[in-house]
């Protein structure tokens, strides 16, 4: 028996079937089908958000809106997420300047954000760790006082909301990831969000190469489209999200449940409806750390040292960044196994031996 850190949902495969002889009878694959356009109306409800375009994955939607908001020069972002979110920034040719963390929720710290702020400042790129929404508020007055851009990168913030609100219509623009690692998939895919009509029209013809008509180009674009058949994997796993969003919390209040009260969870955001993306612990020190993934890996068992190391250690990152809470944290954070075939005898498994291994540290 093997137990990963993650297992993708897969929904009935005649269900999927079903769309994939669509597609086969209107020879339509790519370039905005039927699919496509249908998924993207659905998950705007879904997820209550004002505009959404689906991309071709999550690192493509960040960097759409950051061409899409214009940004460049310096732009304040976070030292404990994933790779992705520091890459785009590069890619899009502009400078990551390294916030640290709130040391309780594991997200950026609107304090330290506020410290970093200089003429050279254009934006605010902020992840909703694990799904665990920022503290929304607070940089939302930051970036009003500065006159700064905010992006949210949601990349693991699927049906998360503030105050009954979703996340994802906070800021001037969220991202989201649908990768198969993440609660709610297309296999590969993403999506841009925005409530400002203009960035979400500006976003749309980026993702097509520019297009403004099929004979006339406006500004550089790229291509980010995704196709019929991504489209129809999304559209068949929306059917299962609140019982894959149901299968998480139950399997997550279990670990709570098994595991001792010793060991550190992320704080979630007051007034935050939280998704149970991920199942993240920070155990007492970094070898505690490595020692109870060893000992589940003698089990079979394959945790995720998720994220590890800080992105203040990027080579790439030119700053020399003080963010001495990141650094720590991302040494001793762990994400426990958490999918939505994982049985209660499997948490049982992996609680009783992270427990013996973090206990006999202390």
């Amino acid at each position: 028996m093997t137990i990963p850190v993650t297992k993708p949902f897969l929904p009935p495969q005649s269900e999927y079937q079903s769309y994939v002889d669509g597609i086969w009878q209107r020879e339509w694959l790519t370039n905005h089908g039927p699919l496509v356009t249908r998924l993207e109306d659905e998950l705007q409800k879904e997820l209550g958000v004002s505009g959404l375009v689906y991309v071709s994955n999550g690192t493509i939607a960040l960097q759409l809106a950051i061409k899409a908001l214009r940004l460049k020069g310096k732009v304040i972002t976070t030292a404990f997420s994933y790779v992705a979110t520091t890459s785009s920034l590069v890619w899009e040719g502009c400078e990551p300047v390294m916030a640290d963390i709130d040391p309780h929720s594991l997200n950026i710290d609107p304090r330290s954000i506020e410290r970093l702020i200089t003429e050279d400042t254009t934006g605010i790129m902020a992840t909703h760790v694990y799904g665990n929404p920022c503290d929304v508020d607070a940089i939302e007055k930051i970036a009003g006082r500065h006159n700064l851009k905010v992006i949210y990168d949601g990349a693991h913030a699927f049906g998360t909301k503030v105050r009954g609100k979703s996340v994802f219509e906070f800021g001037d623009a969220s991202t989201a990831s649908f990768h198969a690692t993440k609660l709610f998939h297309t296999v590969e895919g993403g999506a841009v969000m925005s409530s400002d009509k203009a960035t979400v029209a500006r976003v749309s013809e980026l993702r097509n190469f520019g297009h403004v008509s099929s004979l006339a180009f406006g500004e550089a674009g790229i291509n980010g489209k995704n196709s019929e058949f991504h489209a129809a994997m999304g559209l068949c796993n929306l059917k299962y999200i609140r019982q894959i969003l149901e299968q998480r919390k139950s399997l997550s209040l279990y670990y709570e449940e098994r595991l001792s009260k010793s060991i550190q969870r992320p704080r979630l955001l007051s007034g935050a409806s939280f998704n149970f993306a991920y199942y993240p612990i920070l155990l007492q020190t970094a070898k505690v750390c490595e020692r109870v993934v060893e000992r589940l890996n003698q089990f079979s068992i394959y945790p995720r040292r998720y994220f590890f190391p800080a992105l203040s250690a990027l080579p790439y990152v030119l700053q020399e960044a003080s963010t001495p809470i990141s650094v720590d944290a991302a040494s001793r954070v762990l994400c426990l196994p958490l999918y939505h075939t994982l049985s209660f005898e499997e948490i049982d498994l992996v609680a009783r031996l992270v427990n013996e291994e973090a206990e006999s540290s202390s």
